[in-house]
C-alpha cells in the first residue's frame, strides 16, 4: 500500500501547467523587451502613432494586462483550493478584462483604419476580441451554474484566445523576423494565430485529462494487486 502511495505521488508532482507557466513567463518576458519597451521611453516614435487613440489605448491596455496577469492563477490548483474568495475575484477581474479590452482593441483597429491602415486589420481585431469575449463569457455561464469542468475547460480557451494570441503573435513575428515583412505577413501570423488558438488549448486539455487519470488508474491497479 505504501509503495502505491509513494508512486503516486512521484506521478502527480510533474503537471502540464507547470510547463505552460514557464513558457509563459518566458514569452512576456520577450515581449516586454521586444515589443511594449517604449512604455518606459517616452521619446520613443512610436508614441506619435498612438497620440489620435490614446486615451482609449489606457483602459484597453490596463485591461488586456489585468487579463494577462490574473490568466495563469485561474489554473492553479492550490490556488483554487486554498484561496477559493480569491481565486473568485482573480477571476471575475479576467472577466471584466476581457469585456473591457474586447471591443476597445475593436475601436481602437476602427480608429487606425481611418488613419489608413487596411481593413482587414479591423476584421482580425473584430474576430479575435469577439471570440475571445465568446469564450470567456461561456466559461463564466458555466461556474455560474456551477459546472466546474466546464468552466475550466472554457476559461482555458479563453486564455489561449486572449492573452494567448497577444503573447504568440508577438513572438512569432519577432523571432521569425517576419513582422519586418510587411502588413501581409504580420495579418497572416494573426490569422494562424487565431486559427490554431482553440486547437492548442484542447490539446492542453486532453494532456491534463490523461495526467489526472493515470494516478487514479494506477493506484486502483496497485490496490487490486
Amino acid at each position: 500500500m505504501s509503495t502505491a502511495s509513494v508512486t503516486v505521488e512521484g506521478v502527480s508532482r510533474f503537471k502540464p501547467q507547470y510547463l505552460l507557466f514557464g513558457l509563459f513567463g518566458l514569452m512576456v518576458v520577450y515581449v516586454l523587451f521586444h515589443n511594449e519597451g517604449f512604455l518606459v521611453n517616452l521619446r520613443a516614435p512610436v508614441w506619435q502613432h498612438y497620440q489620435p487613440f490614446k486615451w482609449w489605448l489606457l483602459p484597453h491596455g490596463i485591461a488586456g494586462a489585468c487579463a494577462l496577469v490574473l490568466g495563469p492563477m485561474q489554473f492553479s490548483d492550490r490556488l483554487r483550493q486554498r484561496y477559493a474568495k480569491l481565486h473568485r475575484v482573480a477571476g471575475r477581474f479576467y472577466v471584466a478584462g476581457a469585456f473591457i479590452a474586447g471591443p476597445l482593441g475593436i475601436y481602437i483597429q476602427v480608429i487606425q483604419h481611418r488613419m489608413g491602415v487596411p481593413l482587414s486589420f479591423t476584421m482580425v481585431a473584430a474576430t479575435h476580441g469577439t471570440l475571445w469575449m465568446l469564450t470567456t463569457g461561456i466559461a463564466f455561464a458555466f461556474i455560474l451554474k456551477r459546472k466546474i469542468q466546464q468552466h475550466r475547460q472554457w476559461m482555458t480557451r479563453s486564455f489561449f484566445v486572449g492573452p494567448g494570441i497577444f503573447l504568440g503573435a508577438r513572438v512569432i513575428l519577432g523571432v521569425t523576423g517576419l513582422e519586418n515583412m510587411g502588413p501581409a505577413a504580420v495579418e497572416t501570423v494573426i490569422w494562424m494565430c487565431l486559427a490554431f488558438s482553440i486547437p492548442l488549448a484542447d490539446v492542453v486539455l486532453q494532456v491534463q485529462e490523461q495526467q489526472r487519470s493515470r494516478p487514479v488508474a494506477r493506484a486502483a491497479k496497485a490496490v487490486a494487486a
